[in-house]
C-alpha cells in the first residue's frame, strides 16, 4: 500500500532546506494523507511539477491509486489557500476528550456519530504531527479493530514514512520538523458510522515559514467496548481534501467543526 515517490533526487542535505523542497515534502504528505487515507492517490508527477513553479494545465484530474491502477481525484489546486465562500453551513459540535488512552491518543468521546468523529481527529492528530514513523505505528496498533488497518498498512504511517524519507530525516523525526494538523470541517457520511474530517496540514523546517495544504481523512468507526476504534475492513471511500470554506468544501458537504472549549 505504499506509492513510488520518487521525489529524493529533488532533495539534498537537510542543512539546505529552501522554499521549493519544503513545497514539494508537503506536496509529499497531501499526496499520501489526503490519497492513501482517503484511497485516492494524486499523480506524483503533477505534484512535482506544481513544487518546481511550472506552468500548464492543472486540470487534469487522473491520478494513481494505492494498488498503482488510475483512479480519479480532485486535482490539488482545490486542497491549496484560494477563494473563499461567501456562503454559509452548518456546524459540527465536538466534545474535547476527557483523559489521555493509549499511544497517548486522546478519548472519551460518546458512543454517537460525532463521538466517532472526534475520536478520528484525535488519532490523526497523535500520529501525524508526532512526525514519527514508530508513533505512527503504535497509534494505529491501538486504535484500529482487529482486522483494520496495520502498523504496516495503515495510510498515517505511509504519510509519515514519505514526508521523513523527502526529507531525509529519521523515521523518528528531528526537532528541525515541525508538523500541525488542525481539524477545520467535518463530514458524517452514514450511520456505519462513516465519518470525514477535513484539516489544515501545517509544515515547517528549520524554522522556514510553514507550507498549508488541506488534507481529509475518511473513516468507518466502530464502537468496541467504551471507546471508538477504526473499523475492520479497508479504509473508508474518499471524499475529496479541500481548502476549508471554499465553496467546494460547501459543495461537498463538509459542515464547521465546533470543538467545546
Amino acid at each position: 500500500m505504499s506509492p513510488r515517490l520518487r521525489v529524493a533526487r529533488m532533495v539534498a542535505g537537510p542543512e539546505e532546506w529552501n522554499r521549493r523542497r519544503l513545497q514539494v515534502a508537503l506536496a509529499v504528505v497531501a499526496l499520501v494523507v489526503g490519497a492513501i487515507v482517503a484511497g485516492v492517490v494524486w499523480s506524483v508527477v503533477e505534484l512535482l511539477r506544481v513544487g518546481n513553479g511550472e506552468t500548464g494545465d492543472t486540470t487534469d484530474d487522473t491520478s494513481i491509486a494505492a494498488d498503482g491502477l488510475p483512479a480519479q481525484a480532485a486535482p490539488i489546486e482545490g486542497a491549496q489557500p484560494g477563494a473563499l465562500s461567501t456562503g454559509s453551513v452548518g456546524s459540527l459540535r465536538l466534545q474535547q476528550p476527557s483523559s489521555l488512552g493509549e499511544a497517548q491518543v486522546g478519548t472519551g468521546f460518546p458512543p454517537s456519530p460525532e463521538g466517532a468523529l472526534a475520536q478520528l481527529i484525535a488519532i490523526d492528530r497523535r500520529a501525524i504531527e508526532s512526525a514519527s514513523v514508530v508513533t505512527a505505528q503504535d497509534v494505529i496498533t491501538a486504535w484500529s479493530a482487529p482486522g483494520g488497518p496495520t502498523a504496516e498498512t495503515w495510510s498515517g504511517v505511509a504519510a509519515i514514512r514519505s514526508l521523513l524519507e523527502s526529507a531525509q530525516l529519521p523515521a523518528s523525526g528531528a526537532t528541525d520538523l515541525t508538523i500541525r494538523l488542525e481539524p477545520a470541517m467535518g463530514l458524517i457520511q452514514d450511520d456505519t458510522p462513516t465519518v470525514c474530517v477535513d484539516f489544515i496540514l501545517s509544515v515547517a523546517v528549520l524554522g522556514n515559514p510553514a507550507y498549508r495544504i488541506a488534507v481529509a481523512d475518511c473513516q468507518r468507526m466502530e464502537w468496541v467496548g467504551e471507546r471508538w476504534l477504526i473499523a475492520a475492513g479497508q479504509e473508508a471511500s474518499p471524499t475529496p481534501s479541500l481548502w476549508p470554506g471554499s465553496q467546494a468544501s460547501y459543495d461537498v458537504g463538509y459542515q464547521w467543526l465546533e470543538i467545546e472549549p
